[in-house]
């Protein structure tokens, strides 16, 4: 499981990056043309954070199991096909907010990101409590309170990222494209994939 995994979410974070296109330009408007991009650059941006928060809360939460089943195995592929999806709503988004999207694009593109986002919590939210169900997985010292305190971080992600999302059709899509770059920053620095590490550097130095 965790090697496969690992080859989806290399694979994802290359096909972000090969959305990023040299811009046709009339000769001496190069830098023109690279700042007629900057949309793209952003949502690569937002997506690659994105994209990196869930490898290292999925590469730690694989470390903290000791075997898998078939279920688990589904589950997993769950969550993947919500990692694969992501250079999609990117691109979209990009677009949307290029100099030919009008308003209302972009306000539908800020929405679907959002949308997508937000659904991607919900195999998170299988995963804990398909191992709270099998105990027996867990690595030792693992229990089912961790397991237990584990399931808020994608309800409370789920919920924000629909707040981001309605704010970007009500208000306006800027300002739902923030809240979701702040919900990215929130589950960086909650991470367990990032505590993790940031104990261990601690525990070596």
């Amino acid at each position: 499981m965790t090697g496969f995994s690992a080859g989806v979410f290399a694979i994802v974070i290359t096909l972000l990056v090969i959305e990023l296109q040299v811009p046709d330009h009339a000769p001496g408007e190069l830098l023109h043309a690279l700042f007629e991009q900057a949309a793209a650059y952003l949502a690569f941006l937002l997506s690659f954070g994105y994209v990196g928060v869930l490898w290292l809360n999925h590469h730690t939460l694989l470390r903290l199991i000791r075997g898998t089943t078939l279920g688990l195995n589904w589950i997993n592929l769950w969550l993947l096909l919500g990692v694969v999806i992501i250079p999609f709503p990117t691109s979209v988004l990009a677009e949307a907010f290029a100099h030919a999207g009008t308003d209302r694009d972009r306000r539908v593109a800020v929405l679907f990101y959002a949308l997508v986002a937000a659904a991607m919590s919900a195999p998170w939210l299988a995963f804990f409590a398909y191992l709270r169900r099998h105990p027996m997985l867990l690595g030792e010292g693992i229990g089912r309170a961790f397991v237990s305190s584990q399931r808020i971080r994608p309800v409370v992600g789920m919920a924000l990222y629909l707040i981001g999302g309605a704010l970007g059709w009500f208000v306006s899509p800027v300002i739902g494209l923030v809240g979701i770059g702040v919900m990215i920053f929130f589950h960086a620095v909650t991470s367990e994939g990032v505590r993790r590490g940031r104990s261990r550097l601690r525990t070596t130095t």
